[in-house]
């Protein structure tokens, strides 16, 4: 995997994040109010996909659930399952503490190699983080609508005799009941431990 290629797209949407960021602290005469780091911006937006059952399962299916989704792919040696234990570990111990608000989320990893990725490889990769993460692919067209809408970079690297990687963004978003962004979860926290300790108290601090 190209990881200057991932820390590049990675670095120019954490830009736009904090200029939006900038912006909003800005805005309003009163004392400030906290808002969501992603308040605002112009990421998610309708699509739909399969699950493992090849069942069609859309954006506005969660409509009324807090969201975490993350592009990546099965077949990635490092990145991927590092972020999504990450992500998961973060997600069960928020699970733990606040089972009911829990029941409200639905992690979400959408697959951007759907050649390789099919319903049932990307659902039992799912299932190994954490029962109720939802693996979902699609026709290329479809992926690349979903991956568009997120602000998600990828992109197919160079075939070689033990195949090909793909380049991609490395990013767990937190969306809103109504579909909305709220953050990026530090899935890329070092060490590991401090990464999940982060996901769990961003879960917290939004999830109502």
């Amino acid at each position: 995997m190209n990881r200057r290629a991932m820390t590049k797209h990675n670095t120019i949407l954490a830009a736009i994040t904090l200029g939006l960021c900038v912006a909003l602290s800005g805005c309003g005469t009163g004392q400030p109010t906290e808002q969501a780091p992603l308040a605002g911006a112009a990421i998610g937006g309708p699509f739909t996909l399969v699950d493992k059952q090849e069942k069609p399962v859309s954006w506005s299916d969660f409509d009324g659930k807090y969201r975490i989704v993350y592009f990546g792919y099965t077949f990635c040696p490092d990145a991927c399952p590092m972020d999504v234990q990450v992500a998961m570990q973060g997600f069960a111990g928020f699970e733990r503490a606040h089972p009911d608000l829990a029941a409200q989320v639905q992690p979400i990893f959408i697959s951007i190699d759907p050649a390789r990725d099919t319903p049932k490889v990307v659902g039992e990769f799912a299932a190994a983080f954490h029962p109720r993460l939802l693996g979902l692919t699609g026709s290329a067209e479809a992926v690349d609508k979903a991956a568009k809408a997120f602000a998600a970079y990828y992109a197919k690297g160079k075939e070689t005799e033990g195949g090909y990687l793909m380049d991609h963004t490395r990013v767990a978003y937190l969306m809103g009941r109504k579909g909305e962004p709220i953050a990026m979860l530090p899935v890329e926290l070092q060490p590991q431990a401090k990464a999940v300790k982060a996901v769990t108290a961003e879960l917290t601090k939004w999830v109502k």
